[in-house]
């Protein structure tokens, strides 16, 4: 049974519980990597299932500013982009949890694979997408328009085009061609209107192309439609509301969706999330 309604209202399974900022989650088969600020060069493993934390992975010289996390099935292994040292830090999953990392260019913020198993790293103060093979093999430069500024994440689309969410001057969620062009865009002036963002984080895209973004200074979750001309809120039913909602995972096997919070600390888990459209399950 559904409901048509102005906004999704899925359910709330799990809260993992509040500590410091949360710059990064994701998961991969039943592990779920959350990666917190000041957290002392290592990211938390919880199970999937009971969400009790079962073990730490240290990343040597990881700083406590990171702000990208994202794990590989294809090669099995996780990334994590790392601030202040412009680099990106490898992880081994097939046991050995070996690092190994490479420079990127200033400030890495948003991490992402895309369909031919490639790493996309953002570049928040160059303002460029770079795309690594899973060694760190540079194999695209890819400069932004200059109103593109800020830009925290990015998402490669079959088309090969990409999705960008930036702040600066325009707070924006834009679809972006390979050569660093905008195509067309979602928002402007930041501001809290529905057509307007604050601080847009984090980036999550279903089967039918809707977008999910994370409206970091508006407390809210936004679904932009595929043409980026219209978008709802996605309420969130979660004790004081959502906190500075800044990464997003969303695990299509099995219908979850994680949210870490910047402001709250926490890691909001939602499960039978079929997708983003404007349906209430019941």
């Amino acid at each position: 049974m559904y409901v048509d309604s102005n906004s999704i209202s899925p359910t709330v399974v799990h809260v993992i519980s509040k500590r410091s900022s949360v710059g990064g989650v994701a998961s991969l088969g039943d592990d779920v990597f959350v990666m917190r600020y000041k957290s002392q060069q290592k990211i938390e493993v919880y199970d999937a299932k009971t969400f009790i934390l079962q073990r730490h992975v240290a990343i040597p010289g990881l700083d406590a500013r990171c702000w990208g996390l994202v794990p590989c099935s294809y090669n099995n292994c996780l990334y994590a982009s790392d601030d202040s040292n412009n680099s990106v830090h490898r992880v081994d999953l097939s046991g050995s949890d070996a690092v190994m990392k490479w420079s990127v260019a200033r400030y890495p913020a948003g991490l992402s694979v895309n369909s031919e198993h490639n790493l996309l790293v953002v570049s928040h103060h160059e303002s460029m997408l770079q795309i690594f093979t899973t060694h760190g093999t540079l194999i695209q430069n890819i400069k932004l328009q200059a109103d593109v500024e800020c830009p925290c994440q990015a998402v490669q689309l079959p088309t090969g085009q990409f999705l960008v969410s930036h702040s600066g001057s325009l707070h924006r969620v834009s679809l972006v061609g390979v050569d660093g062009a905008v195509v067309r865009s979602y928002g402007g002036q930041k501001g809290s209107k529905l057509t307007q963002l604050n601080s847009p984080r984090g980036l999550a895209v279903d089967r039918e192309g809707r977008v999910l973004v994370a409206d970091r200074f508006n407390n809210r979750l936004l679904v932009i439609g595929e043409s980026l001309s219209s978008a709802h809120e996605m309420s969130v039913s979660v004790d004081g509301g959502l906190q500075g909602p800044y990464s997003l995972w969303y695990d299509q096997c099995r219908r979850r969706l994680y949210i870490g919070e910047w402001g709250g600390g926490r890691v909001i888990v939602i499960d039978s999330l079929k997708d983003f459209k404007n349906v209430c399950y019941l």
